[in-house]
């Protein structure tokens, strides 16, 4: 009866003891099998494009222009063309897929995870952590303006002219020749109006400065719309675009992260009919080999509890098209980092550490 009373007792023992951390001395290696999985993270970076669209309109009297106003150089194809106009970089954090862990057996009741599952902190108590706002990605931003000018309906010169007893009163089509030098008179007025009111040529003077300046800005404007009758008319549309890219691995070439043409603008990477937009990383080569000499631990329990923090390393960003630098940063790349596991003496010892949830590296070890 005894035996068998031994018996059960040793057997209700071993679960407890499998979920033990392993205490200096013990001899029994512990088996630890249920935990906490978490992530370390990993640091993406945001690409902010911003495009410009310039859309030139011919001028229905562009062949009229060299001889009704000495303009010699007026086009006369309408035409697209696509510039980047501004590049901004900017990081977010995520888990690293690379480097999921599991905190095992009593450290298991320590750790603080952030709302996407990365470490935070061991025996932190309540850590007011916050998820990450959700941030579009590819998408397009337009900010044209319709000023609602035509060329169509921008002419005070009659389609039709009254007919006369020559043709029976039938209404006769004005032909583009007469049109295009009553526009060219038009440009001609104003500039000699805005010539006599600049002199104090004029008959009346304006009772005012502010009048003045109205009437010289309204003939400016007047002209500036009939000339474009001859010289065509170009209009700028801006638009955004918005790419996310987690660097891997340093690239000596770089990363296509999107593509560019002068006539379809911003592409996906995926589309080959623009030239490529790289992303050239390249980690602090030094800054790594500093820590990869101290990663590693004499501790033969080190990384037993299954808990690891980063070594986040810097490296320099660089946006590249055409062979041409656009964009340059030096920012923290946590993936690029080391890897070590954090000492057992901290994890039981009345200790408390805080990790930043963006890097995955020790923010501070405080004493309970």
């Amino acid at each position: 009866m005894r035996i068998f009373i031994f018996v059960l007792a040793v057997m209700l023992a071993l679960p407890a003891l499998g979920q033990r951390s392993k205490k200096s001395g013990d001899d029994v290696a512990p088996v630890f099998v249920e935990g906490i999985a978490y992530a370390l993270p990993r640091t993406g970076l945001r690409l902010k494009v911003k495009a410009i669209k310039e859309t030139f309109e011919p001028g229905p009297y562009a062949p009229y222009a060299e001889q009704l106003l000495g303009v010699s150089d007026a086009r006369n194809r309408s035409s697209v063309r696509w510039m980047i106009d501004e590049v901004k970089l900017e990081t977010f954090s995520e888990p690293d897929p690379e480097q999921v862990h599991k905190a095992l057996g009593d450290a298991a009741f320590l750790v603080s995870l952030t709302p996407d599952g990365c470490l935070a902190g061991i025996n932190a108590g309540n850590l007011q952590v916050t998820g990450m706002p959700v941030q579009a990605n590819s998408f397009v931003e337009s900010n044209q303006k319709e000023d609602g000018f035509s060329f169509s309906n921008f002419n005070d010169t009659p389609i039709y002219t009254p007919g006369d007893s020559t043709n029976n009163f039938r209404p006769v089509r004005v032909s583009t020749d007469v049109k295009a030098a009553e526009a060219a008179k038009r440009i001609l007025e104003c500039r000699l109006a805005r010539f006599h009111m600049a002199a104090g040529l004029m008959d009346e003077f304006h009772p005012d400065g502010v009048a003045y300046q109205v009437s010289l800005k309204e003939l400016e404007q007047i002209e500036k719309d009939y000339l474009s009758l001859f010289v065509g008319r170009t209009t700028y549309e801006e638009e955004k675009f918005s790419f996310d890219f987690v660097p891997a691995s340093s690239s000596a070439k770089g990363d296509v992260v999107f593509r560019f043409s002068e006539d379809k603008g911003v592409l996906p990477a995926s589309d080959l009919s623009g030239k490529p937009v790289m992303v050239r990383t390249e980690p602090e080569k030094d800054l790594i080999s500093g820590y990869s000499g101290l990663a590693a631990s004499e501790n033969p329990n080190a990384g037993e509890s299954g808990i690891y923090y980063r070594m986040p390393a810097v490296a320099d960003v660089s946006v590249i098209f055409e062979l041409k630098t656009i964009v340059t940063a030096r920012t923290v790349l946590p993936q690029f980092g080391q890897v070590a596991p954090i000492p057992e003496e901290l994890l039981f010892g009345g200790y408390s550490i805080t990790i930043h949830p963006e890097t995955g590296a020790v923010k501070s070890v405080t004493k309970k």
